[in-house]
């Protein structure tokens, strides 16, 4: 009898854990059918899938991170939140050519989370960088061409881990976004506004990008920063093909 109950006791916290599981389908599917592989965003889909969209910004406002849910979980939560309201941000003045058109774009509090006003600088400098894990920088996307790509599948605590290797690796070794060479070193400007995040276990940012770099870092002697390309992300995907639920 003890044996039983003890399964059954096991078999409920299971189920609860489960049920504390954020589920991020809806993104999911929404930059499946409007980011391409490549992670040019088509801002005119987003806005003919607007109820997806606006369905997923009533889960997130309504199931903010506690403290059940695991360091990934939340992670991935508010990574795809900052995408999401990002998205949410451009189509909301749609058409435009930058986001830098937008006025005060990062620092506007424009969407609630648990009754709360946020805006996107509140989720990335008092929320996302607080966790002390730099490549947050290439999950996050600024609506830009020259910020990192947006994945077109969404973040979950299960594929967070593999998912921030496969986008800093992504993007260190993109000629688009950083031009590294055995005699020439030009990076993105992120590695110049965020170098003190870079300084992870005692290193520094050449240590960071050589640990994911296929040519390292070493004494190249021309070095600089690349101009930073604040055009939208935008391309035209055609899913008139697909169907929603």
């Amino acid at each position: 009898m003890k044996n039983i109950i003890t399964l059954l006791l096991i078999s409920v916290t299971f189920s609860v854990v489960a049920q504390q599981k954020f589920d991020h389908s809806t993104w999911d599917q929404a930059v499946l059918l409007n980011v391409s592989e490549d992670g040019n965003v088509n801002y005119d889909g987003f806005m003919r899938d607007s109820s997806l969209l606006y369905r997923y910004f009533q889960e997130l406002s309504e199931n903010a991170p506690d403290e059940t849910w695991s360091r990934n979980e939340k992670l991935a939560y508010w990574i795809n939140a900052y995408n999401a309201y990002t998205v949410k941000l451009i189509i909301d003045s749609y058409p435009v050519k930058s986001i830098k058109d937008l006025k005060d774009p990062w620092d506007k509090e424009f969407f609630k989370i648990d009754g709360e006003w946020y805006s996107l600088n509140d989720l990335e400098h008092k929320i996302l960088r607080k966790f002390g894990d730099p490549r947050i920088h290439f999950a996050i996307n600024c609506a830009s061409i020259s910020c990192p790509v947006v994945w077109n599948r969404a973040y979950t605590g299960e594929n967070l881990q593999r998912a921030l290797d496969r986008q800093t690796e992504k993007f260190i070794n993109d000629p688009k976004r950083n031009i590294i060479t055995p005699n020439v070193i030009v990076l993105s400007k992120i590695f110049k506004w965020y170098r003190r995040d870079f300084k992870v276990n005692g290193g520094d940012v050449e240590d960071f990008i050589n640990r994911y770099a296929k040519i390292r870092i070493t004494d190249q002697d021309s070095k600089g920063y690349k101009e930073y390309n604040w055009n939208l992300n935008e391309t035209k995907i055609d899913n008139s093909a697909y169907a929603l639920d």
